[in-house]
């Protein structure tokens, strides 16, 4: 992986969503047509997602693909 750090806070921010919709990873991977092993590894940083899986995802969440995508990467520092 070239970004683990993006991928890792990508994972974090999936699953913060997925918490804030009440679901299980078994039900976002019910209604993104997924895996439930699928969601697990990307929110552990085990898979970097390709495009068709975030479009997947977002779906499942009823969330713009943007939304899933807005997340501050590990490195980036807040401004104040």
């Amino acid at each position: 992986m070239k970004n683990p750090g993006t991928i890792h806070a990508f994972g974090e921010h999936l699953r913060t969503l997925r918490l804030e919709k009440g679901l299980s990873q078994q039900a976002l991977a019910d209604q993104a047509d997924l895996s439930r092993p699928t969601i697990q590894r990307i929110e552990t940083a085990h898979l970097c997602a390709s495009l068709d899986v975030l479009a997947s995802i977002a779906r499942g969440l009823q969330v713009p693909l943007r939304e899933l995508l807005n997340f501050p990467e590990a490195n980036q520092v807040e401004s104040v």
